[in-house]
């Protein structure tokens, strides 16, 4: 949970990064209450237990009416004991619940605002492609190629799920192989994680009290939940455990499907593949020290821009501002690819900086020769397939409705260079 020292010896800091974030920095005062009430509780306690220590031993040296007083005062103490301790117990819950809630505070460096219009595009790469004909989405094209099926999905599981077929199936596992031997090339360890989780893995890295039920799915009848990411399953196989600093940086490569509810989505978004409930993806994930995790952050930053340059796909980097800012991100940047199909960049990939957030929530610590500490964690998205998909299929596209595959991909899709109706693969 959020750094009880910290709140109690700076209010004021941890005030202005709550605001920063455009969270209520009433979170600060609530907490500081509770704690005076635990504090002066837990003295009450600690008094009355101090009394029974030094009292059995006096008791035994003591006899006659002198020893029955002492007994009787003793007899008071344990009552007022008894009825103290459950009232300890139910303020340390409180603390821990509202501690929970405190999202984690912004680096320096992110940029003020409300919301993801004022974002900051940072740098550009490539150009848009410019058509000499009129250009289609991605849904367009994926139904007339017969690779993805939304109608069929419908009837079988409703909204914004779809089917992939033939040279889009082949199409999602070559951005996933190629995303993974760059990783693989790089040191990451490759992990497929589990798909459902129990619901304080997801509390103790995407932050909060309680689930999301917004965004997350829970299993009726099982203290479980499905993850939105691997991300959420990577930092929970460590949790409660103290690994040795000289296993640092810690790179994994995680393999999931991800399964979101996104209810409140709409608009372009809902179109298509780019906001579905369930997609495949390969997630970065880092646990370092915590001197070295800026530099990891900017590290997984330039492997996702060296993925999109693989593939040739026009982007942008973007500094996201505090109002739009994660709860468990210190600092996040967004990747955005163009996508000719909504003439704007669209968010391919993002990478946050979660510093000691999650590691505090789950228990995760680092054994160092002076002591434990708590490390940092990171996370960045490699592939997100369904985004990935989008982007492939509306820059490649050609005037004759085909799709023209990516260099980079065509070792993995058999040496098939074009997607088109009734290609064999």
């Amino acid at each position: 949970m959020f750094d009880l020292k910290l709140v109690r010896d700076n209010p004021e800091f941890v005030r202005a990064g709550i605001r920063k974030k455009h969270r209520d920095p009433a979170l600060v005062d609530a907490a500081l209450d509770i704690d005076r009430r635990r504090r002066e509780l837990l003295q009450d306690v600690e008094r009355y237990r101090a009394d029974q220590n030094r009292a059995s031993g006096e008791i035994a040296r003591l006899q006659g009416p002198e020893k029955a007083d002492r007994i009787a005062q003793m007899r008071e103490v344990a009552a007022r004991l008894k009825a103290l301790e459950p009232m300890l117990k139910e303020v340390d819950a409180e603390l821990t619940r509202a501690l929970l809630e405190f999202p984690n505070l912004p680096h320096e460096s992110v940029p003020p605002g409300n919301d993801e219009r004022e974002n900051v595009p940072l740098r550009y790469w490539g150009e848009p492609p410019q058509f000499q004909f009129q250009p289609l989405d991605h849904l367009d094209l994926g139904t007339r190629l017969d690779i993805i099926d939304v109608e069929r999905a419908a009837k079988v599981s409703g909204a914004r799920f779809y089917y992939l077929r033939g040279a889009g199936v082949l199409l999602e596992q070559a951005l996933m192989r190629l995303g993974m031997d760059m990783l693989v090339a790089e040191g990451f360890t490759p992990v497929i994680t589990p798909f459902a989780v129990r619901p304080e893995i997801i509390i103790g890295a995407w932050g909060g009290a309680d689930l999301d039920v917004q965004q997350v799915y829970q299993l009726e009848g099982e203290r479980l939940a499905l993850i939105g990411t691997s991300e959420q399953s990577l930092a929970g196989m460590y949790s409660d455990e103290t690994l040795d600093e000289h296993r640092l940086p810690l790179r994994l490569a995680g393999i999931s499907w991800n399964f979101r509810r996104e209810a409140g989505s709409y608009g372009r978004d809902v179109r298509g593949l780019y906001r579905v409930h369930q997609f495949d993806k390969l997630e970065m994930f880092s646990i370092t020290a915590p001197e070295t995790s800026w530099d990891e952050h900017e590290y997984l930053v330039s492997l996702e821009e060296r993925i999109l340059q693989r593939l040739g796909l026009p982007y942008r980097v973007v500094a996201i501002c505090g109002g739009d800012t994660s709860a468990p991100s210190a600092k996040t940047y967004d990747l955005e690819t163009w996508m000719p199909g909504r003439e704007a960049y669209g968010e391919t990939q993002s990478c946050s900086n979660c510093t000691d957030f999650q590691a505090r929530r789950l228990g995760i610590r680092v054994r160092r020769s002076g002591g434990t500490v708590y490390p940092h964690t990171l996370n960045g998205t490699a592939i997100a397939t369904s985004r990935a998909l989008i982007a492939v299929l509306e820059n490649y596209q050609q005037g004759d409705g085909t799709v023209r595959v990516p260099e980079a991909l065509v070792p993995y899709m058999n040496g098939l260079r074009v997607i088109g109706v009734g290609r064999r693969l």
